[in-house]
């Protein structure tokens, strides 16, 4: 039974917008409604449902970009209807997306740029999963030749991959060998790597950018343990450099690292547009060293809309505004730009690792030296009746998103809390992120103080 208020005014017309159905009353959620709604009365429904959401600035989980600026914001509206994938009607967007993909491969060392392939993507995920491809499909090459079986590849990896590796090993049927993290060895580093590599590995993933703490796996020493395994089995293993995040921050705050195509064993790299890229979601980038590394029974030629197009994709129609972005910020800022953009955001970061480490509570797992990401556990968590994620509900309350969350397998028991820092939140906002932190700690430790008992073990009053 409707209880909305009757008032009598033609609400096409004259009735104001709280007065009007579904705003005096309640908006159909789970099927149609009978009749259609003003445009002003669904842009307020929709409007006030996304309103409930949290603040995306303040989201300090989450790698992707909230930030760009009002000519951005104006080119996205003018292209939001293009189809990336539809290169015969759209042949511009399909030449920006070339620009795109030569451009990282020229930032990322490729002896021969115009010798490299690449594509644009939905994000990482989708990246992810055609360099893995390009890995599965090639090593099946090589075992066909051979006369080998090919019923049973494996992909190395840390134990500590971002989601989309297992499910790309999931969906493909190919066996994840994970290799732990420990307190010794906080990412993997090359130690023990023959362990897990055998005729039947179709690759190394390295991460320049680990999710659950930002650190930076040395490609260089992973390359380093796959020559010396060469040279001791034969077996010639290459990498695909997961740089969703670190692959647009290392060559502008780290350019004498060496992790990309300087390092022959590299064979692809994929990083997310739509994170350190400084653009909107969803975008991604693969780009493979030179053309002959990406299988070409892998890549599609259809006749669509009356032209021969050539795609490797999964997804099929997808936006082009964000290719058209992505040329804007790279334009925008070239390289001096993105140099002082990052720099900037790391300097956020390493301020506010410093003060949450000098913080009593605290022990900094890393430093948001590699990019502006960074991790802490709770010190003597068992003298505590707190926890991280009591922490993390308390600044939710303020509007700060701050996740805790336990580590990977063999450190499950190690739980971490982590702060993403991107372009927008400038130093301003991070004391202010402080104060409610420190504001925060001083209340939970006020609700019980711990006391030794008896025995010298930790008692609780409140």
């Amino acid at each position: 039974m409707s209880t909305a208020y009757d008032s009598g005014l033609d609400p096409s017309i004259m009735a104001p917008v709280f007065a009007r159905p579904g705003e005096a009353d309640s908006a159909p959620r789970f099927q149609l409604g009978a009749d259609p709604m003003a445009a002003e009365t669904a842009y307020q429904v929709v409007r006030d449902e996304a309103m409930l959401d949290g603040n995306a600035r303040l989201n300090l989980a989450t790698f992707v970009g909230t930030w760009m600026d009002d000519h951005a914001n104006r080119l996205y509206t003018e292209s939001f209807d293009k189809n990336a994938i539809d290169k015969d009607e759209y042949p511009q967007t399909a030449a920006v997306e070339t620009y795109g993909w030569r451009t990282l491969a020229d930032l990322w060392h490729s002896p021969d740029p115009a010798g490299a392939i690449g594509t644009s993507t939905i994000g990482s995920s989708e990246a992810c999963m055609l360099g893995g491809l390009a890995l599965k499909r090639r090593w099946q090459q090589r075992q066909r030749a051979a006369g080998r079986p090919t019923d049973k590849p494996n992909l190395v990896m840390s134990s500590a991959v971002q989601v989309c590796w297992e499910k790309f090993c999931n969906y493909w049927d190919v066996e994840p060998r994970r290799v732990p993290i420990s307190l010794d060895h906080k990412v993997m580093d090359g130690t023990d790597l023959d362990k897990y590599i055998d005729e039947n590995t179709i690759g190394v993933v390295a991460i320049l950018g680990v999710t659950y703490t930002g650190m930076y796996e040395p490609v260089a020493q992973i390359a380093a343990a796959l020559d010396r395994i060469e040279a001791a089995t034969g077996l010639d293993i290459q990498i695909h450099v997961d740089g969703a995040s670190g692959g647009m921050i290392a060559p502008f705050l780290q350019p004498d690292l060496i992790w990309d195509f300087r390092l022959p064993r590299v064979a692809s790299i994929n990083t997310s547009g739509h994170k350190y890229g400084l653009v909107y979601p969803g975008l991604g980038w693969v780009v493979w060293r030179e053309a002959s590394l990406l299988p070409e029974d892998l890549i599609f030629r259809v006749s669509y809309l009356g032209g021969d197009m050539p795609t490797f994709a999964l997804n099929f129609s997808r936006p082009g505004a964000q290719v058209l972005l992505q040329y804007y910020a790279f334009l925008r800022l070239g390289r001096k730009g993105f140099e002082a953009t990052q720099g900037a955001t790391a300097a956020v970061a390493r301020h506010l690792a410093d003060r949450i480490g000098a913080m009593g509570p605290f022990e900094l797992w890393n430093d948001g030296s590699d990019i502006p990401v960074f991790a802490w556990s709770l010190r003597e968590p068992n003298s505590r009746l707190w926890t991280l994620y009591d922490l993390s509900d308390r600044l939710r309350m303020r509007g700060w998103l701050i996740p805790a969350y336990p580590m990977p397998a063999d450190l499950e028991d190690l739980t971490v809390q982590r702060i993403v820092v991107r372009n927008g939140l400038g130093m301003d906002l991070a004391d202010r992120l402080l104060e409610d932190m420190a504001a925060d700690v001083a209340y939970l430790d006020s609700l019980a103080t711990p006391l030794p008992d008896a025995a010298g073990h930790p008692a609780f009053h409140h």
